[in-house]
């Protein structure tokens, strides 16, 4: 397969597409084209070309995406649907490689993929499947990173940042998988360079396996006057509440984190990853000195 030069990215002014879009320009392997809503306000470096899209015309983007060899979407959990018209244009206009909305926790392990905040992912699954076997240029990956690290560490996902009763799910001892928003946009990278090896099949990584109950004896080690009282949180009871939720048609952020935290801490539900492709996108491990590098720069904007 040919080496990809010109990469489209759509969603490149968001909390992950920004890192993602800025790993793209700072490798400068590629000539980098942003998409983006005829309503954005967003703003990006004058050098880079920035085309107006209506991302429900297929006519539109497929104009739009003409000479692209790859497209990245960074597209938000609300806009899933958005992707279909954008992966019919890709594949309209010659597009080579297109890496979904994906970046989450393990939804090829089947309890994972039963929990409905990822079914929107899963349809995209799909259409894009479909494509490929229907059109042998076009090709896909997907990433899988698990939690965000930094990102979940700034808004206490993983532990209450102001001290006092936190949350330890199913007993805050199972090990999971974490990854910087830096490293995803690495890995995005990292595929691109990489095409025979990551064509048509999930990509894993992570910066580091750790627990909640690890990841707490850091933050108090690098604030040591601050005091946690942990409290055990049921995940089966989360996704209970979420479910119940969601068929009342309460589609809101307390339904979709019981679900994520089913998926990253629920027993069998694939939070730890057991194979990664950290070795082949040129991805290496944080360490604890890593760990508490990122804790010092959340922790004190907790006080």
């Amino acid at each position: 397969m040919d080496v990809i030069r010109n990469v489209a990215i759509a969603g490149a002014s968001g909390a992950l597409g920004s890192p993602i879009f800025h790993a793209l320009l700072q490798s400068d392997l590629f000539n980098v084209t942003v998409l983006a809503r005829l309503s954005s306000q967003a703003q990006f470096p004058a050098y880079v070309k920035v085309i107006r899209v209506d991302y429900i015309s297929v006519p539109d983007l497929t104009v739009a995406l003409t000479g692209q060899d790859a497209v990245v979407s960074v597209l938000t959990t609300s806009a899933m649907e958005t992707q279909i018209p954008l992966i019919e244009a890709s594949v309209k206009a010659g597009v080579r490689r297109f890496l979904p909305s994906e970046f989450c926790a393990n939804i090829g392990n089947p309890k994972a993929a039963s929990l409905p905040v990822y079914h929107s992912k899963l349809a995209i699954h799909e259409v894009i499947q479909q494509q490929a076997r229907d059109h042998p240029h076009f090709t896909y990956t997907l990433i899988r990173n698990g939690p965000f690290l930094d990102w979940s560490l700034a808004y206490g996902f993983f532990f209450n940042l102001k001290g006092g009763s936190t949350p330890f799910y199913d007993g805050g001892d199972r090990p999971f998988s974490t990854t910087t928003l830096a490293t995803i946009g690495q890995a995005v990278v990292g595929v691109l360079c990489h095409l025979k090896e990551t064509q048509n099949r999930a990509v894993f990584l992570q910066d580091l396996v750790t627990t909640q109950r690890k990841m707490l004896a850091i933050a108090q080690k690098v604030a040591p006057d601050r005091k946690w009282t942990p409290t055990d949180v049921s995940t089966s009871d989360m996704e209970t509440m979420a479910r119940d939720k969601y068929a009342n048609g309460a589609i809101c952020m307390e339904a979709s984190m019981g679900f994520f935290c089913r998926s990253v801490f629920g027993e069998g539900y694939g939070g730890e990853f057991q194979e990664v492709d950290n070795k082949l996108l040129g991805i290496s491990l944080k360490t604890d000195a890593d760990m508490e590098e990122l804790m010092l720069g959340v922790i004190p904007d907790s006080y």
